[in-house]
């Protein structure tokens, strides 16, 4: 397994440092605000606020690290539901997202000038349409990449074999990156499939697979780096396999007392992703408390400035559950609208 930084943020074997200082302090805020709009979601959710969501803790490094590695003016991205740094990285709104959550999905849409699918809760449904995408983009002649996210739980559907399938045939542009956090809900790695490394996978397809540590953001950049380089050359996709943990539970309707180890999630706390990169910025004279509380306080004043945002937006009404159906509307879609509207 690929790792650069040890747990206490130090450089193993002597390496150099692979990324610029303010390049990882980069890094470190996003992860910051993730984990921060953790808490302010999942309380909202507790107070009927907020629909089910699902919370990156103990996974951002994974997310962040990789998102790094893309362009957003040029190259897709195709999450699942557990990459919201992601997807604000690529410059989707947080206030929108928050109006999904809300139940509002058409203030919530995505601006069109950003490269991005909505979120998929149906496992792997959506790493075809990544490879469309993606071939889509080779067959225009444009530089575009597409990065896909989906689980380890997600890797055992036949969209995921046959998506990359395709991909690997076509040659195609697209990145999977699997994150394998340990857990199909309450499903353990252990019993989902007996391969020693599920990124041995990719030379089934004809791509090369790598695993690393997803909680070390300096070495999942590096090896998304790589592979997004290697798709942007034209030599097709790749596979890469961040073990991480999920700190957190699998989404707010969840309940992980009853099935997770808690020496198990003690010892996944104590690879925290966060404080990692914090240990090595600490060192090299870029991270301090008072540093920490400026990160923190204008964190919590662009998430209040969102959730306020979110709040005023107008409200969704009937007749848009016919929206962006068809071009048109069917002669039983016009007539089922003129019902519910009352139209006659």
């Amino acid at each position: 397994m690929f790792q650069l930084l040890d747990p206490a943020g130090r450089l193993r074997n002597g390496a150099k440092p692979p990324l610029d200082d303010e390049f990882v302090l980069e890094g470190l805020r996003w992860m910051l605000l993730s984990r921060a709009i953790d808490a302010r979601a999942t309380a909202l959710q507790r107070q009927g606020r907020l629909g089910v969501f699902s919370p990156v803790l103990g996974q951002e490094a994974a997310v962040v690290g990789s998102a790094l590695a893309l362009d957003p003016s040029r190259d897709w991205l195709v999450p699942q539901y557990r990459e919201l740094p992601a997807m604000l990285m690529h410059g989707y709104p947080l206030h929108k997202h928050l109006l999904n959550l809300m139940g509002n999905p058409v203030e919530g849409r995505i601006p069109d000038d950003v490269l991005m699918l909505p979120t998929q809760v149906a496992l792997a449904a959506q790493l075809p349409h990544a490879v469309g995408i993606a071939w889509g983009l080779k067959l225009q002649g444009k530089d575009g990449v597409v990065m896909t996210y989906f689980g380890e739980g997600a890797s055992s559907e036949g969209d995921f074999h046959e998506a990359c399938n395709l991909a690997g045939v076509v040659k195609a542009p697209v990145v999977f990156f699997l994150q394998n956090n340990n857990w199909a809900i309450s499903t353990p790695r252990q019993l989902q499939s007996g391969a020693a490394s599920l990124a041995d996978r990719a030379a089934g397809y004809g791509m090369p697979g790598v695993q690393v540590d997803g909680n070390d953001l300096l070495a999942v950049n590096q090896v998304s780096r790589e592979a997004v380089a290697r798709a942007r050359a034209g030599e097709g996709p790749s596979l890469i396999e961040a073990i991480t943990y999920r700190m957190s539970f699998h989404n707010t309707t969840d309940n992980p007392s009853k099935y997770q180890d808690p020496a198990e999630l003690e010892a996944a706390r104590a690879r925290d992703p966060i404080a990692r990169v914090q240990a090595y910025l600490k060192g090299r004279g870029m991270w301090d408390e008072k540093r920490e509380q400026e990160f923190e306080q204008a964190i919590s004043e662009e998430i209040d400035a969102a959730v306020a945002k979110a709040q005023k937006a107008p409200v969704p009404n009937r007749s848009q559950i016919f929206d962006n159906v068809f071009a048109e509307l069917t002669p039983r879609q016009a007539a089922q609208r003129r019902e519910l509207l009352g139209e006659g």
